[in-house]
């Protein structure tokens, strides 16, 4: 993959989250202007792929099960299983933000996430999902070994999210 094509992946910053930054179009907005709030899910996943490009997985090269440099990775995809979003401010058409990822457990055939949608530095959406390792027939598997050591040493060196406060309303204002 081409340097070009990698930055834009987005990130990895010293706390071992993924940073993905984006900009807000027209496509991603209501009549109002205002970010639909199911294209946030749309946002996260992307943040995620690009997570998985950078951590050097291909979804479409672990669909057909091809070889990756650390090991054999078997037809396997992944299903998003539970989704707990918090909004808290809206995004605007125009807006650039930034995607923060942080993989906040691992298990034999799931994972979790935790993302945050964030504009300027602050937390727009919080995103808690636990994603499921499936095979072609859509069964649940054991996530491959080679995906979960790269995931798990970007765990063991990140640092908790902030515990987030209760916002006043004039915080909670856009």
């Amino acid at each position: 993959m081409s340097e070009a094509a990698l930055a834009l992946s987005g990130c990895f910053a010293e706390d071992g989250s993924h940073r993905f930054p984006l900009r807000v179009y027209y496509e991603d907005t209501d009549a109002g202007g205002i970010v639909y709030h199911a294209n946030y899910l749309r946002f996260a996943e992307r943040a995620r792929s690009e997570m998985l490009t950078l951590l050097g997985f291909r979804q479409t090269e672990m669909a057909k099960g091809l070889t990756n440099g650390s090991g054999v990775v078997t037809g396997v995809s992944f299903a998003v299983r539970r989704a707990t979003i918090d909004f808290t401010a809206p995004a605007r058409l125009e807006d650039t933000l930034e995607v923060d990822t942080r993989i906040a457990d691992i298990r034999g055939a799931s994972f979790a996430v935790a993302q945050i949608i964030r504009r300027d530095g602050r937390a727009l959406v919080r995103a808690d999902l636990q994603l499921v390792t499936i095979n072609p027939a859509g069964r649940a598997v054991r996530l491959p070994d080679a995906v979960r050591a790269a995931m798990d040493a970007l765990r063991l060196r990140q640092v908790p999210h902030p515990v987030p406060t209760t916002p006043t309303t004039a915080q909670t204002r856009d």
